[in-house]
């Protein structure tokens, strides 16, 4: 076996990569990825491609989307206050390595495994590679972000150890409509979103979902308007370009909202095997619920229509709650070379999970259903 490392998948055929992926998650796949290196996505904001790769005579049977990041922008598991304590020492926190998808707060696989190789060893092997690459590079530290959570037990053997975040997610149960949804939820949130559509509606707002691929060029333009307005609004960068946008339409539903004919809002989710995941949304101006019905009920309907698992609707919200999306714990794992630093974020991390369990039994408790 030989293990190495590669700084671009134009490298890598497709299919050798796809055939470790598997075709249910959409972000870890060849074209997903590759796209954001040709499309200007990764560098101007501080990822820097260094996939890890394990073959066995040649044939690829182990990898993992790794990254060498000078900053922690676009990661969603928030590790500033460690680089600031780093500074303040007097250390350098970046360079460090991430083991992610840039920008996606989703869950899903990181170490792809050949399905006629021994999952368990593969990933033990590039979990200790990583360690390597880490060392050599003189890298602080390394992130594994949303994956697995049977991934973080496994590797507490290696030395990392594991934070966790509360997200709230859609999960289909075989519901006939939108309607059969809402007859599970108590009565004062099933009204709640009945007048919330209705709003919509009454504001002459008609919607539509469409396939990427079904946009048109001027439809494309405004939707990635959408998309920049929101991040301008918040003061960030809208680091994916539409050209990425466009090398992937055929992953993407647009859900718009048109008024008078013309385009007021979207939201650009991504297609999974059994998985929507609602990524971005934007719009002009202010129309009382369409953000809840773009970004959430229309998303919903589509997972019922199309016997969809679960909706992911992107990270953090509390608010989702009541619109029937549960929290979900998410897991990450991590390794600290400084052998000061590491008791101390590691203490860290543990009244971390310790107030996030907490907070997740809380949030459970405000579901929305029936009981």
């Amino acid at each position: 076996m030989e293990l190495s490392t590669c700084d671009s998948l134009k490298d890598i055929p497709a299919g050798s990569w796809n055939e470790l992926a598997g075709d249910s998650n959409p972000f870890i796949q060849h074209d997903f990825l590759l796209a954001l290196e040709q499309h200007q996505c990764l560098q101007p904001y501080g990822w820097f491609p260094n996939y890890l790769l394990l073959k066995d005579n040649d044939k690829l049977i182990g990898a993992a989307p790794a990254y060498i990041k000078t900053n922690s922008y676009g990661e969603f598991v928030f590790d500033w206050s460690w680089a600031d304590a780093y500074q303040q020492a007097g250390k350098k926190y970046y360079p460090k390595l991430v083991i992610a998808i840039p920008f996606t707060p989703a869950n899903g696989p990181r170490f792809l495994v050949h399905s006629s190789a021994d999952k368990n060893q593969i990933i033990q092997k590039l979990t200790e590679f990583s360690r390597h690459v880490a060392h050599e590079l003189q890298l602080s530290t390394i992130h594994n972000l949303f994956l697995e959570k049977n991934i973080t037990e496994q590797q507490k053997s290696s030395g990392f150890f594991q934070r966790i975040d509360c997200q709230y997610h859609w999960h289909n149960d075989n519901y006939e409509n939108f309607n059969h949804f809402l007859s599970f939820l108590k009565k004062k949130k099933r009204k709640n979103i009945k007048q919330e559509r209705r709003k919509v509606k009454e504001s002459g707002i008609e919607i539509k979902r469409l396939n990427g691929e079904e946009l048109s060029d001027d439809q494309w333009l405004r939707l990635y308007d959408f998309y920049r307005i929101t991040f301008m609004k918040k003061s960030g960068s809208p680091t994916l370009t539409l050209k990425f946008f466009k090398a992937i339409k055929h992953k993407v539903l647009a859900i718009v909202a048109f008024h008078d004919n013309e385009m007021v809002a979207g939201a650009i989710c991504i297609k999974g095997k059994n998985t929507l995941y609602g990524r971005h949304w934007g719009c002009f101006e202010n129309y009382d619920g369409l953000h809840f019905e773009v970004c959430y009920y229309q998303g919903i309907e589509y997972c019922i229509e199309n016997n969809i698992q679960t909706f992911e609707p992107g990270a953090q919200g509390e608010h989702k709650i009541s619109r029937g999306f549960m929290p979900t714990i998410t897991w990450s794992s991590h390794w600290v070379e400084d052998e000061e630093f590491r008791p101390i974020i590691i203490a860290h991390c543990q009244r971390e999970t310790e107030y996030m369990e907490l907070h997740y039994k809380d949030m459970c408790a405000n579901s929305p259903f029936k009981e």
